[in-house]
């Protein structure tokens, strides 16, 4: 992974320390709280319900060994003992002290780690593919790219304050696994008929108030081009994204009032003025930043096949986990281990300070000293030999994270709703675990096959309702919860929105109306290989209104 030069530790740490004087100026009562929001959140502190939130930034990912003990260190020492990761594959601390805020933005420093633009209108932290660098579907390790965004948006003097957050995502394989068409510029990295790197570029994405799938507005962008292009869409936004309404805010909106055509127009103008630059990327400065994301000497573990078959034989529940849990690896003798944070009934993304540097030590033993986040809140080991699978399960199983549920119905994303969130209007965290309790049962799971739920507790969207395949929102309705079903999303590379399936329902009723949806589709898919999302496209949304609503559904 990247590793600080002398600026950046300067730049960092000089950082920390404007911001330590800012809390103390607020402390003191000398700044007002309008006054230090901004300032607060342009070091990634928001006030939320009932406290200060830390948000970390972890670039595109990935993290050492070193750097998760650190983040386990912060929750000891600062929080109560557990953090937070998020679908921006960042992590997040719900009750620091503010006054303690600098001292742990210090330690993460000494890691080479920050959280600066995690907040504000500004280019938040690029994310990419949680198996990137080892998935056997990859053109090129999108990371790189990534680390290339990170460095030219950072602390942007043009790019500071936008209309409003903006969003980058890249992913380098055939399957998309960073929701790239759900992002303000979803990257996917390719190769033209010669061979040579470059970018299919999509704008305009976005969830919220508004959901939109982004427009493809160029096929193939030279490597060379990636930070002439992206400056020439980000100008063409701050110039004319709209700065009377936070609602109207997104470049989804821009994108969908001036019409494709014409963005793409205004886009490819202002690159042709860019174009041949300083912003020209040399060949030498990319070769430089790839060749820290290298790939470990992986040594030949023949032996692991043999052994996994042994193990599978002797025991069900390992041999569930590596069947849903451990996906192939570029080499046939390892595979990419998810790390599920969805223990049944636990809450969605949670990791305590004992867990992460029990991860840590498995990571720095068996995967190459290497983790990573993903934006559906699980820890993943990219390079894991077969051989070692059996010690690694064994690991995860003495700290509760040996849930073999990894794409099933109980790994649901949940964003921290209303028990921690001001903008909130139900809980997502209780359903979540109600959800997870109801199919816990390995034996359902399995039958019930791939299926994502996603729940948000306001409009925000941060729990990516709206692609999920069952989505849920909550939303206040006389002052009391409610929460709106949708079917039918996806954040892949066949990226849909949901479908609004009808009324809403009360928290009470919402877990049994889950199991209505579930007992619909197994009732009509055509057999097990049919997947919910394949079955929903191929039949639509009647047979589950009618299944909830009954024959007045089916007369609407």
């Amino acid at each position: 992974m990247y590793r600080y030069d002398e600026f950046d530790h300067a730049f960092v740490t000089e950082r920390v320390e404007q911001f330590r004087d800012q809390v103390q100026r607020r402390l003191s009562g000398e700044l007002a709280e309008d006054a230090f929001k901004p300032l607060r959140l342009m070091n990634g502190v928001y006030l939320q319900l009932h406290a200060y939130m830390l948000r970390i930034a972890i670039p595109y990912g990935t993290l050492s060994s070193r750097q998760l003990r650190m983040l386990a260190h912060i929750a000891r020492t600062y929080d109560r003992g557990y953090g937070h990761f998020t679908t921006r594959q960042n992590l997040q601390f719900n009750w620091p002290k503010l006054s303690a805020i600098p001292d742990a933005l210090a330690d993460l420093a000494s890691v080479e780690m920050h959280a600066l633009q995690t907040s504000g209108n500004c280019i938040r932290n690029v994310t990419a593919d949680h198996f990137a660098g080892a998935a056997a579907d990859e053109v090129a390790d999108p990371r790189p790219y990534a680390e290339i965004l990170r460095q030219w948006s950072s602390v942007h003097p043009e790019f500071s304050f936008l209309p409003r957050k903006f969003k980058i995502a890249v992913t380098g394989a055939e399957r998309d696994r960073a929701a790239i068409q759900v992002h303000d510029i979803g990257l996917h990295v390719k190769k033209n008929d010669k061979g040579e790197i470059g970018f299919a570029v999509y704008v305009g994405g976005g969830q919220g108030r508004t959901p939109m799938i982004a427009k493809l507005i160029r096929d193939f962008l030279p490597e060379e081009d990636l930070l002439s292009y992206t400056t020439a869409i980000v100008r063409v936004y701050n110039l004319h994204g709209r700065r009377d309404n936070k609602y109207k805010a997104r470049i989804k909106i821009l994108v969908h009032e001036t019409g494709t055509e014409e963005l793409t127009r205004q886009v490819e103008a202002e690159f042709a003025a860019l174009k041949d630059t300083e912003l020209k990327l040399p060949e030498k400065d990319v070769q430089s930043i790839a060749a820290y994301f290298a790939p470990p000497e992986l040594p030949q573990r023949a032996e692991g096949w043999e052994n996994l078959a042994r193990w599978k034989k002797a025991d069900s529940g390992f041999s569930r986990w590596v069947q849903q849990n451990v996906q192939p690896h570029k080499n046939p003798d390892y595979g990419m281990v998810t790390i599920s944070l969805k223990p049944i009934g636990g809450i969605p993304g949670d990791a305590s300070d004992a867990q992460m540097d029990a991860i840590a030590d498995l990571a720095e033993e068996y995967a190459f000293d290497e983790i990573r986040v993903s934006h559906e809140q699980n820890l993943i080991l990219p390079h894991v030999a077969l051989a070692d699978l059996e010690a690694v399960y064994r690991g995860l199983v003495a700290i509760n994270l040996a849930e073999a549920n990894a794409g099933l119905i109980t790994d649901i994303i949940a964003c921290p709703g209303l028990d921690y969130c001001a903008l909130a209007n139900a809980r997502s965290i209780p359903l979540a675990q109600e959800i997870s309790r109801r199919f816990g049962n390995a034996e359902r799971q399995a039958e019930i096959g791939e299926l994502k739920i996603k729940i948000s507790g306001c409009i925000n969207a941060c729990g990516h309702h709206h692609v999920g395949h069952i989505g849920l929102l909550g939303v206040e309705k006389k002052g009391a919860e409610l929460y709106q079903i949708t079917l039918g999303g996806s954040g892949d590379e066949h990226t849909s929105i949901g479908e609004i399936i009808g009324r809403g329902f009360e928290p009470d009723r919402v877990t049994d109306a889950i199991e209505t949806i579930v007992d619909t589709y197994l009732g009509l898919r055509l057999d097990q290989s049919e997947n919910f999302l394949a079955a929903y496209r191929r039949v639509g949304p009647q047979p589950f209104k009618t299944a909830l609503y009954g024959a007045a559904a089916e007369a609407a």
